[in-house]
């Protein structure tokens, strides 16, 4: 059964993987249908999952619909649904995308009547939107807070300097800040702990990390010979996700998996939930799919896996981190009794 965290420096309770629901639905012309998202769900469910992602955006609607459906079918409440608002629903209106405050207001009440459900638990920016000024952003998110159609606040895809304005904004005007990111984060995509990853350490905010399994690069079906979805294997190319260091990542996750007599797809998953305090999305097409990335959460990993994962995956930090952490720098910063100082980190 899946454990609880609380989300950031929130009191609010969500399980330690969240199903990510972008493969439901078909407008897309991929996906899972309505009957079989709505048993993924309750596989998860079942398995003590109570953190649901999906956006407006994701399958023209279609999958706030079927996510609604389904929500129908169970306590509401118990369940902590995220949804999120930015991207474009009608490329002729030029206020339907964008994180201004008209786009705001009409899209929250589109994904209420989609969702069928009088609250959003957990309301994400999908992405920085830089025409629109952070103070009216945060203050449209603040009025939805404050007007009780929204519990929580979040923000993905977007810059640490943003993020970081963003939250010293609201704290200094009273609004509410941001309790969680959503970024891409996994093995092979680590550069996003040169600067967001410490960011949100520094203002208590959780990660949910989306492509845990590297858009199916970690699962072994390029480095075990399984087979391959040709649409998703040329899409994972065109990203550069099946370059020689990824595969090398890939068969590194493998031997791991072989050797705890485990899958490759849990030994990603649960990479991501050793690292400061991320929750990993986790999303599926089938339900098998979901019943195997599930396990991860009973994946012990020990010092020796994690340190070599680390070693095959790790990124230069580059300036101004590693010139920080210098011996030269740290010297001159705090003289000849620096190895004598028990410092603590700064911390707001």
């Amino acid at each position: 059964m899946l454990r609880y965290t609380t989300l950031g420096r929130s009191g609010l309770r969500v399980s330690n993987l969240c199903l990510g629901t972008m493969s439901f639905g078909t407008q897309w012309g991929f996906g899972a249908d309505a009957e079989t998202s709505h048993q993924i769900l309750s596989t998860f469910a079942d398995a003590g999952g109570t953190f649901i992602d999906t956006a407006n955006k994701y399958h023209g609607g279609e999958t706030e619909e079927i996510v609604g459906d389904w929500l129908q079918t169970q306590n509401r409440d118990r369940f902590v649904v995220a949804t999120k608002y930015t991207l474009n629903m009608d490329p002729d209106d030029p206020n339907a995308g964008g994180n201004q405050r008209k786009n705001l207001v009409r899209a929250v009440e589109k994904s209420l009547e989609r969702l069928q459900t009088d609250y959003i638990d957990l309301l994400w920016v999908h992405a920085w939107d830089p025409y629109t000024p952070i103070e009216e952003t945060m203050r449209g998110l603040d009025d939805l807070v404050r007007a009780g159609l929204v519990c929580y606040i979040g923000i993905s895809d977007a810059p640490a300097w943003v993020i970081s304005a963003q939250n010293v904004l609201a704290e200094l005007g009273g609004m509410t800040p941001y309790v969680a990111q959503q970024i891409e984060y996994s093995l092979l995509e680590r550069t996003v702990e040169r600067e967001l990853m410490p960011m949100a350490e520094h203002f208590g905010m959780s990660t949910l990390a989306w492509a845990p399994l590297g858009g199916g690069v970690l699962t072994g079906k390029y480095t075990r010979g399984g087979d391959i979805d040709s649409k998703r294997a040329e899409g994972n190319a065109n990203r550069g996700r099946t370059s020689e260091r990824n595969l090398a990542i890939a068969r590194a996750v493998d031997a791991v998996a072989d050797d705890l007599g485990v899958s490759s797809a849990q030994v990603a998953t649960a990479w991501s939930m050793h690292q400061h305090d991320t929750i990993p999305i986790v999303g599926a097409r089938k339900v098998s799919q979901i019943e195997d990335t599930l396990k991860a959460a009973e994946v012990s990993l020990s010092a020796e896996h994690l340190a070599t994962l680390d070693e095959v995956s790790r990124v230069a930090l580059g300036f101004p981190h590693e010139f920080l952490e210098s011996d030269g720098v740290l010297d001159v910063m705090y003289g000849s009794v620096r190895e004598r100082v028990d410092a603590k980190k700064a911390r707001w």
